[in-house]
């Protein structure tokens, strides 16, 4: 497109299914190039990507032909694929349903930047859901609690591994 010039950033938030402490630090690294790969063969550009043992945080720099829900499917679809292709988990590596994505302005780049890479020192006072429930609320964004986080029966205990509260 001749004569188009954008600038768009959408951060994006998602998580392992039923919020299980997957993600290993030994592997989260090959994660996060293979998700930059996905990315980049969109044709997008991937500004920042971190996360816990439980989600995943991506400001991703978004041209204007882009279907974001086409691209965060690929993005979970085949990065599951691949972590079990790897069998880093025992059992199968699913992501959760759904996704969080907010919009981003130029000048609030660099914050959002800067939360994404401190994410294991944000985290020590925050759970994943209080920041999730967090970006909604801020964002003005209607949501049931009941369905903002799938329920699958699993003691907190079991989800938690070991990890306690962040």
């Amino acid at each position: 497109m001749p004569n188009t010039y954008t600038q768009l950033y959408v951060h994006v938030v998602f998580a392992v299914k039923g919020r299980a402490n997957l993600i290993s630090q030994s592997w989260k690294e090959n994660l996060y190039q293979y998700i930059t790969g996905i990315i980049t063969n969109k044709n997008q550009k991937l500004m920042v990507i971190n996360g816990m043992p439980d989600h995943l945080h991506i400001l991703i720099g978004l041209k204007p032909d882009c279907n974001l829900s086409d691209l965060v499917r690929d993005i979970k679809a085949n990065s599951s694929k691949w972590i079990n292709e790897n069998k880093w988990v025992v059992g199968k590596f699913e992501w959760q349903t759904g996704f969080g994505a907010f919009s981003v302005g130029q000048s609030q780049r660099l914050i959002v930047v800067n939360y994404i890479l401190n994410q294991e020192e944000h985290h020590k006072k925050k759970t994943f859901k209080e920041e999730y429930i967090e970006f909604l609320t801020a964002y003005q964004i209607d949501f049931k609690p009941e369905y903002t986080f799938e329920d699958y029966g699993i003691a907190p205990t079991e989800l938690n591994n070991g990890y306690n509260d962040y």
